[in-house]
């Protein structure tokens, strides 16, 4: 398995300093946020993309994915759903990027409404994706948190073009067992995102390994199963401001990860 970092919770770091953290610690790859205020979003011009990719090879580190924030089973228009997974397409089409990454969201519909709403929309912009060569993820997160729930879904929708981000804590808060989440995602299943937490009731992330998260129950469910995959560490200090500093934080995260994957090996 290979290792990334997410850069969701630190809101406008440059990407020379993204490349240069993720480099100095041995990730091999990140997850960019792509927002309107990040350096990357599906508004930047073509040359800022080729800037970012040239940054990205100079460094031999893999733009992992690029988590977008549309979602396919809100309420509402079709169309603003559309509209957002195309710009990540193209965008990731741009960086080379592999997946983009898009939310249920369906939590003021009906459960079978939402399903009906996310199965037609990744219906739709599956082909998009086949075009332009990046495969849409639906994590497991807000009204699909469990594997049993977002599952449905991708069956459904039954495309190699679209596929799950496993969210460990989201499917672990849905009280799911990491066994019964790796069955139901196996067929789909792109990346993992991981990090840990105090407890239930208290979501504020904590070194890996210090919390409640069973992580090392699920690199040795992954590792069992033969699974060759991205294990992604997901940082927050965007909404937990006291948590360290990034660069504090990616040197003692890598060594607790990789203990992990010797473990399960």
């Amino acid at each position: 398995m290979r290792l990334a970092f997410s850069t969701l919770g630190v809101p406008g770091l440059p990407i020379s300093e993204v490349v240069r953290l993720a480099a100095d610690t041995g990730f091999h790859g990140v997850e960019l946020r792509a927002h309107p205020e990040e350096p990357v979003h599906p508004g930047l011009s073509l040359t800022k993309r080729v800037e970012v990719v040239e940054q990205f090879k100079a460094a031999g580190i893999e733009i992992l994915a690029l988590a977008g924030y549309a979602k396919a089973a809100a309420p509402g228009d079709d169309d603003d759903f559309l509209r957002e997974t195309r710009g990540l397409l193209e965008l990731a089409r741009d960086l080379g990027a592999p997946w983009v990454r898009v939310f249920p969201g369906g939590g003021d519909s009906g459960a079978a409404e939402a399903e009906a709403t996310a199965v037609r929309r990744l219906s739709t912009v599956a082909p998009l994706a086949a075009d332009l060569g990046a495969r849409v993820l639906l994590e497991t997160h807000d009204s699909h948190r469990t594997g049993a729930a977002a599952a449905p879904i991708l069956r459904e929708v039954d495309s190699p073009w679209v596929g799950s981000l496993w969210d460990v804590m989201h499917s672990w808060l849905g009280g799911e067992q990491p066994e019964e989440t790796l069955r139901q995602l196996a067929p789909y299943l792109g990346y993992v995102q991981v990090k840990d937490i105090a407890s239930a009731a208290d979501t504020t992330p904590l070194p890996p390994g210090a919390g409640v998260l069973p992580l090392a129950e699920v690199t040795e469910l992954l590792s069992r199963a033969g699974w060759d995959g991205w294990l992604c560490w997901e940082y927050e200090k965007r909404w937990y401001p006291d948590v360290p500093d990034l660069a504090e934080a990616l040197g003692s995260v890598r060594e607790h990860l990789l203990r992990l994957l010797s473990a399960a090996a």
